[in-house]
Order: structure tokens, then C-alpha cells, then sequence
């Protein structure tokens, strides 16, 4: 056999291990790591409102804070369930109604404040969706991690699908995006009902100046 071709052979044999370590590379690591787990009870401690209890992950977190198994074959079928997981903790509004007060919410969409350990448990806790998103056209400070929100109502349209989707979305965005950046606002009890029936208002209201 020429040296060429033993070379070829040699080389798809290294791939084809490689891709195989790869792939146990990636089931380990959704393993749990004893060393890890004392490192992160070792670094933190309970300061007011903020107990240990939030460095606990739950298996939405578990998932997303391992990217090469998220993005893995196997990783797939995972994100499908974690998904549905998610979808499935949302609750609709108890009183039916979905749209508040977009003045409410605009002021909601502008704090980040709450849930932190200098705060009380009484504190009101605010959406910060600044902080990601453009959405009153006339705000001048916004971040882009998130897509722009301007317009959103008036481009979407008001149908009950598109009021349901927006309600989902505030809800748990990890029921449409496994590892969103966006917070799980009502899983965590971050905002209330009231609160998202108001930032929905903010969004999807015609007389809110987002759709304006």
C-alpha cells in the first residue's frame, strides 16, 4: 500500500476518534462535579434576601451553563424537553385580561431595582427591560442585547396570537429559547401578574408611545 494512502487511512481514523472523544467530552460534562458544587457553597454566602438557595440550579440552568452539550446532537433532544418544561409553567392571566397600563409599565421597563441582597423582600422588583431592548423610540439610553422593541404592537398587529406569544415571552422566554438571555420574570417571581399585564400594555397598547 502506497505511504499516501496509509496516510489518508490514519488521518480519518484520527477524525473519527477525535469525534468520538468529543462527544464523550460532552456527555461528561453535563456530569455534576463534586469539586465545582464546594467551590460555588465555598464562594458565596446568604446576605439579607439573598439566600443560597439561588446558586442552586435547577435543570433549565444545568443545561445552558453547558454550552458544548447544548449544542451537541444530544443536546438537542434535551433543549426540546427543556422547552416544553418551561412552556408548561406558564400561567395565563387569572382575571382573562392581558393588557394593563402602559404608563405602569413604561415605569417598570425603566427600573432595575429589586431582589438584590441590599434590598427588602417588600421592595418592588423592576423589569430593567431597558437594559436589553430599544423600546420607546424617544428613550435615548438602551441596550441591544435584545432585539429592538420599538414599534411592537403597531408592526405585530393585536391579534390573540400575537397578545398570547408577547404574554408567553415575558412570562419564561426559555419556553421558546432554552438558553435565552432574558429573565424567567414570573418563574422567579421577579414580576408579578399585574406588573406584566402592565409592561404588556407597554408593548401592545395603540396609545402607548412605542406604537406610536
Amino acid at each position: 500500500m502506497k505511504n499516501t494512502n496509509i496516510k489518508k487511512l490514519l488521518t480519518i481514523a484520527g477524525f473519527i476518534v477525535a469525534s468520538s472523544l468529543l462527544q464523550n467530552v460532552a456527555v461528561a460534562q453535563q456530569k455534576n462535579d463534586p469539586r465545582f458544587n464546594k467551590m460555588m457553597t465555598d464562594s458565596f454566602r446568604a446576605e439579607g434576601i439573598a439566600g443560597l438557595d439561588r446558586i442552586q440550579q435547577d435543570e433549565t440552568q444545568k443545561f445552558c451553563s453547558d454550552p458544548v452539550f447544548a449544542n451537541s446532537k444530544q443536546g438537542e433532544k434535551m433543549r426540546d424537553k427543556i422547552q416544553k418544561i418551561n412552556m408548561a409553567s406558564i400561567k395565563q392571566p387569572s382575571d382573562g385580561k392581558y393588557i394593563g397600563d402602559w404608563k405602569k409599565g413604561e415605569a417598570i421597563a425603566q427600573s432595575g431595582r429589586g431582589a438584590t441582597w441590599t434590598d427588602k423582600a417588600d421592595t418592588v422588583v423592576g423589569g430593567g427591560c431597558y437594559n436589553c431592548h430599544q423600546i420607546d423610540p424617544k428613550e435615548i439610553s438602551y441596550g441591544n442585547i435584545g432585539p429592538s422593541l420599538t414599534g411592537y404592537g403597531k408592526l405585530r398587529g393585536y391579534s390573540q396570537e400575537v397578545v398570547t406569544y408577547t404574554w408567553n415571552r415575558i412570562n419564561n422566554s426559555k419556553a421558546y429559547n432554552a438558553c435565552s438571555n432574558m429573565p424567567r420574570f414570573a418563574h422567579f417571581k421577579l414580576l408579578n401578574e399585574q406588573q406584566i399585564q402592565d409592561v404588556m400594555a407597554l408593548l401592545l397598547d395603540p396609545a402607548s408611545p412605542v406604537n406610536q
